[in-house]
């Protein structure tokens, strides 16, 4: 059983099909905290039409996808925010490959991504009950930081120098 990672254009269909696991989860999660019901079907397809991942194309951003044993299971994105500066985001395995190494692997080969863009930081925001992502990024050497945006959803902001090893 191995993990690979590469590149994949963000309008794809492993890309979409990623990018709805992706969002279900996180969307749902949400609500059932604050509301106590998942995320109604509307609300979900006009989310993702929303947030087509366009900002992850290249020259100044990459879609990464992880597959284990051939099948996409999972997706880390980069984009620039400044020269310096770049974004994580969508970082995803699917559940039943958790545990197993992906995600780390997917947030290296998103270092190296923003390093290949001439960033020499990555910045990235999570929420309070996505613990095991707070856990991941601290375990990966992220420092918890000051807000670098305003996203109405994120709790929880964190940083890298990717100049250091």
């Amino acid at each position: 059983m191995t993990w690979t990672i590469a590149p994949e254009p963000f309008d794809s269909p492993v890309a979409a099909a990623l990018w709805r696991a992706y969002y279900t989860e996180v969307s749902d999660r949400w609500y059932l905290l604050h509301e106590g019901r998942r995320t109604a079907a509307e609300e979900l397809e006009r989310e993702i039409a929303a947030r087509t991942g366009a900002e992850l194309a290249p020259p100044d951003g990459r879609l990464l996808v992880a597959r284990y044993d051939g099948e996409p299971v999972g997706s880390a994105g980069v984009r620039l925010l400044d020269p310096a500066t770049a974004e994580l985001t969508r970082v995803f395995v699917r559940e039943g490959l958790r545990g197993r190494g992906g995600a780390a692997l997917l947030v290296a080969a998103a270092e190296e991504a923003a390093r290949s863009l001439g960033a020499g930081r990555m910045v990235l925001d999570t929420r309070t009950d996505l613990v095991e992502a707070r856990a991941l990024y601290a375990r990966l050497g992220y420092a918890e930081s000051e807000p670098h945006n305003d996203d109405v959803y994120a709790e929880h902001w964190f940083r890298k120098d990717l100049n250091r090893p």
